[in-house]
Order: C-alpha cells, then sequence, then structure tokens
C-alpha cells in the first residue's frame, strides 16, 4: 500500500501562498530502481549510497524505500548523514564510507555505523574503543588500487593488514576499494584495478584476514563490469535512475529517474521581434511571440552557465530557455503559442500533462540546428553567447527534435495494439551535457530552497 506523501504539492503550495516550485521524488521509481540493479548485480547484496541527501532526492524517504526494495546496506559519506539516519528510526547497516576524525568514534559506535578504515592512528584508536568495551568493532578495510583518493596504498597493504590482524578490537567484515574509471568501458584501467584488488584479497589472507564482504563496483561497475560485483555491489547514481556517463545510460538498463524539478508560470509576456531578454542581452526574439516566466534561478541550482542551452516542457511541447538565467527566475521562449499563468513547467523530469492539441511546437524561424549529436556542441560552458534566431539546444539522440520522442514510438504490441507513446521529459544527463559536467553535480546542486516531495510512501 502507497501512499502520497503530502496534499498534492501544487496545491500545497498555492494554498499557502508560496511559490510552486518544488522536486517530486517518486519513491517507487527509487524501489523500482534499487530491484533493477540487484538483478543485475547476479545474487550480490546491494548497498544503496544516499550520502549528499540521497543525491538530492531526501535521504530518509529514500533509505527507506531502498531498503523496503531489498538493499542490505546503505552508504554515507559522513557520520553525520549516518546519525541523521538513526534518529530517524533507519536501523539498516550503514557504511561510512570514509574516515572521520577520530574524535567522531564515539558517535559512530554509538550510532552502530560500520567505519571504512585505512590509516594506522584512525584503526588503533578503533581498537582502543573496541577493547573498552568488550567487543570489536567491525571495519570496512579500503585499499587503494588506483583512485588515489583515499585508502591504503599498495605498498603499505603488508603493514595495514598486519595491524587488523593483531588488532583485538577491530574485527574485518569487509575488504573494498573504489574504481576510478569504470564509466569508460573502452579504457583498461578498471580490469587493473580488479586485478590489483584480486591481490590484495590474497595478501590479506596470507595473514589470517577473510572479509565476509568484498565490494568494489558502484553504478558503472554494476552495470558495465559483471566482474567487479564480488559480494556487494554500491550503487549510487544508479539508483536514482541517472546515468554515471554517456557510455552507461540509465535508460538502456531499465532505470527511471526518480526525481522531477516543477515550476509554474508566474508571467507571460508578448514581445516583438528582435526584443531583448534578460541580463546582457544574450538572446533576442527572432520574431514577435510570447516569453513565460518562471520562477527558479540558479540559487535553486540552476546553473546560469546553462543560459540557452538547455529546454522545459511547457504545454505538451519542448521549448528553449532564453536569455541569461537569473538568481530566481527563467524565461522560456514559446512562439506563437501564448502561455498561461499557472500552466506546469518542467524542467527536469517527465511531463504529468497530457499534450495541447495541434501541432508540436518547432524551433523558432530561423536556420535549422542540425542533426543531432551527442554530446551537443557549443561554445564552452559559462561563456557569455547570443544564440543566432532560431537556434535553440539540440535535441537527444534517436528522438524527433520536436516532441522527444523516438520515431515510432506509437508502434504496434504482439497483438496489434497501438502502444502508448513514452512521455515527454527533459533528463538531467542532458543538463550535464550542456554544461560540461555529470548528472551528480546537476542533482546535488538542487539546493534547500526547493521543497521536496515525496510520493509513494509506504504504510
Amino acid at each position: 500500500m502507497t501512499a502520497v506523501h503530502a496534499t498534492d504539492s501544487r496545491t500545497t503550495a498555492v494554498a499557502a501562498g508560496l511559490r510552486p516550485t518544488r522536486i517530486e521524488v517518486d519513491l517507487d521509481a527509487i524501489r523500482h530502481n534499487v530491484g533493477r540493479l540487484a538483478a543485475l548485480a547476479g545474487g550480490a547484496e546491494i548497498c544503496a549510497v544516499v550520502k549528499a541527501d540521497a543525491y538530492g532526492h531526501g535521504a530518509e524517504a529514500v533509505a527507506r524505500a531502498a531498503v523496503e526494495a531489498g538493499a542490505t546496506w546503505l552508504a554515507v559519506a559522513l557520520a553525520e548523514e549516518g546519525l541523521q539516519l538513526r534518529d530517524a528510526g533507519i536501523d539498516a547497516r550503514i557504511l561510512l564510507l570514509s574516515e572521520p576524525p577520530v574524535a567522531a568514534i564515539a558517535d559512530l559506535l554509538a550510532a552502530d555505523l560500520t567505519p571504512t578504515v585505512y590509516r594506522e592512528p584512525f584503526i588503533a584508536a578503533l581498537d582502543a574503543q573496541g577493547q573498552g568495551r568488550g567487543r570489536p568493532v567491525l571495519v570496512h578495510l579500503k585499499v587503494d588500487t588506483g583512485m588515489a583518493r583515499v585508502g591504503v596504498p599498495p605498498e603499505h597493504w603488508q603493514a595495514r593488514f598486519e595491524q587488523v590482524a593483531t588488532a583485538p578490537g577491530v574485527e574485518l567484515e569487509g575488504l573494498c576499494t573504489h574504481l576510478a574509471r569504470a564509466d569508460e568501458p573502452p579504457v583498461d584501467t578498471t580490469s587493473q584495478q580488479l586485478a590489483a584488488f584480486d591481490r590484495a584479497i590474497a595478501q590479506a589472507a596470507r595473514v589470517g584476514l577473510h572479509a565476509r564482504l568484498t565490494h568494489a563496483a558502484n553504478t558503472a561497475g554494476g552495470l558495465l563490469h559483471p566482474g567487479s560485483h564480488h559480494v556487494l555491489v554500491r550503487p549510487g547514481i544508479g539508483v536514482y535512475g541517472l546515468s554515471p556517463s554517456s557510455e552507461g545510460d540509465a535508460a538502456e538498463h531499465g532505470l527511471c529517474p526518480a526525481l522531477r524539478l516543477v515550476s509554474e508560470v508566474s508571467f507571460a509576456k508578448h514581445v516583438a521581434a528582435h526584443t531583448p531578454v534578460s541580463y546582457g542581452h544574450r538572446w533576442r526574439a527572432p520574431e514577435a511571440g510570447w516569453v513565460a516566466t518562471v520562477p527558479i534561478g540558479y540559487a535553486d541550482g540552476v546553473p546560469r552557465r546553462l543560459t540557452n542551452r538547455i529546454q522545459v516542457l511547457l504545454g505538451g511541447r519542448r521549448r528553449p530557455v532564453v536569455g541569461a538565467i537569473t538568481m530566481d527566475q527563467l524565461m522560456v521562449w514559446c512562439g506563437d503559442e501564448e502561455p498561461v499563468v499557472g500552466d506546469e513547467v518542467v524542467l527536469l523530469g517527465a511531463a504529468s500533462r497530457a499534450p495541447a492539441s495541434g501541432p508540436p511546437q518547432g524551433p523558432p524561424p530561423g536556420p535549422p540546428s542540425g542533426p543531432s549529436q551527442w554530446p551537443p556542441p557549443g561554445p564552452p560552458p559559462g561563456a557569455p553567447q547570443e544564440l543566432p534566431p532560431g537556434a535553440q539546444p539540440r535535441p537527444r539522440p534517436g528522438t524527433d527534435p520536436e516532441t522527444d520522442q523516438a520515431p515510432g514510438a506509437e508502434a504496434a504490441a504482439a497483438d496489434g495494439t497501438p502502444t502508448a507513446s513514452p512521455p515527454l521529459q527533459v533528463r538531467a544527463e542532458e543538463w550535464a551535457e550542456a554544461a560540461d559536467t555529470v548528472t551528480y553535480e546537476i542533482v546535488t546542486s538542487l539546493t534547500t530552497r526547493l521543497p521536496r516531495i515525496h510520493l509513494g510512501v509506504a504504510h
């Protein structure tokens, strides 16, 4: 039995006299993704990574949904994040992915957080705590096999293995590493790292360390490198239905985006041809037409460097964001179709309303934008730019530039019945490509000014 965690988000915002801009998180999508990742993991346990407020999706609600879907572990980056989950009543195993300061040991043990370890002083402090309380502290020892961020470097493996093996207050539960380039399958780094990890496992065994859990795979490892699965996989971005890279497209692996970033038209104006819009006049109307203002901006996490480079869904069409994105507002070109104050605007995610009647709104008059290309070409991110008349962000590959749907989307099912066309959507991957960054940064940059509305909360 599932239910909406709040009353209808639009009604709530309007009734309270608040801005109708919000994030909606579909917890059923989270459950689906965890189940799908588990199926792809071939029997390995799932450790759902919920650090950074579950990648901007809301840690408490996402953690519960992930556990409901079969995740046996959760992972966080900070002790504070683990304490927050415990305070919320979440009792699943929680792995701390990096060592905190030694001063945090008492708190992490009181909250039953499982630390990842790699430094001699931290392990020694845990050993003393374990001996003092009369039972060993379960730990996961991280070895560096090529990431060069944290973890025991190869030249110190032997010393650290011996330290853990001879520490009565510490018990090795897990041995782990982290893959640096798993999202780049043509590169051979991952196979080299996995070979090094195998050597670490064998070397640890020679001093009597036999970890119950070995783990190396992040989302990209889980999707693209079956040999990395071991006993446990640690998906992060895939839990949220987002791609680790263009080579590891989430949708191609059956994952669904859980987040919608939604607002409404707050103002509509008809402008004359060549009217400049927003700061710096980086865009001018190619002809007389309508511009919609939307109450969201870079203070909410819409990067200013996406000026003139992204599209939104408005009235069942993809429409370009035009003019400089400002702190609290952005503008959308609607051509000859008049937008109405209160119309839904989807910045990320799928449309929730049926498209309006009539032909799809095409690009403004002007030269064609050219063939589809991925990633979309353009000037360096953040560079001042004024699009030539008619230019707009390029479509996703394999889709109609006006409808964002694959050719023949309304194909016939096996029995000849037409199937429903896939919904219009704007993917976080589009923003990431346009901003020359990764999906991780896009969603974790969405700020706390945006309320999170969780849908599909189990009772």
